[in-house]
């Protein structure tokens, strides 16, 4: 799909008929309840930037419940893909195609960061970390609930992970970012730190935040649903930024 579609559907939110169009080419199935897909595209910085307005009329509800969604799919899909491995297995696994730094990027490669509504006061920090990630989880939510759990089915697997995730690429490379990083650092004589914050996210849970700083200096960041899983994300960036 190209950007420059994306440019017109930013153009043209304000059009029902041709939001709906715009809708239907990212998720590949017509729309019928187009509120919730503006919905889906409103960040909680615009609502909270208009007086009177509430928090359930941003994309975090949605948000929470395309989480859970995307977490059941994905789940059911490695069940059946990889029949004979472990639990432990399945869930790392999960983690890696639905962390944060993951969805992010397909966000931008769907063009979804074209869609978002954002405070213009508060846009760059906000893009700087989740939200286009968190558009899409919303977005999941958002054909789950005009569409079924068959739709919503069908546009995790044909629309996101078969044209955004080479699944037997990522079980074949290591997970373990974090030893490869202190080995090549030892090597080197470096000494690696890393830094971890958290914010609450929908639904009563915590995102982390960790930073690799080498020899004090910060080399990368990473995000995830714990803290071991931000820190093997900032890792793993980190040792793609020294080209380890």
């Amino acid at each position: 799909m190209s950007l420059p579609l994306f440019g017109l559907f930013r153009r043209l939110l304000g059009g029902d008929k041709q939001f709906r169009q715009a809708v239907a080419t990212v998720i590949g199935q017509d729309p019928l309840n187009a509120r919730l897909y503006r919905l889906a595209f409103t960040h909680s910085s615009v609502v909270r930037a208009e007086p009177g307005a509430g928090r359930h009329q941003s994309n975090e509800r949605l948000e929470f419940l395309g989480d859970a969604v995307l977490g059941t799919v994905v789940a059911e899909y490695l069940f059946r893909k990889f029949p004979y491995e472990q639990e432990g297995f399945l869930t790392e696994t999960r983690s890696r195609i639905v962390n944060r730094e993951s969805l992010n990027a397909i966000a931008l490669k769907l063009g979804l960061d074209k869609l978002v509504q954002l405070d213009t006061a508060q846009s760059r920090v906000a893009r700087s970390r989740s939200v286009n990630g968190n558009a899409l989880e919303a977005l999941v939510g958002a054909v789950y609930l005009d569409l079924g759990y068959k739709a919503a089915r069908k546009f995790v697997l044909k629309g996101l992970i078969k044209p955004f995730v080479d699944v037997n690429k990522l079980t074949t490379t290591t997970s373990n970012y974090k030893s490869k990083l202190i080995e090549w650092a030892q090597r080197q004589g470096k000494e690696v730190r890393y830094e971890l914050s958290g914010e609450p996210r929908p639904g009563g849970v915590m995102e982390f935040t960790a930073t690799v700083l080498l020899n004090e200096e910060v080399v990368a960041t990473g995000m995830g649903l714990n803290k071991k899983q931000a820190e093997q994300l900032a890792a793993e960036r980190a040792l793609t930024a020294l080209g380890v």
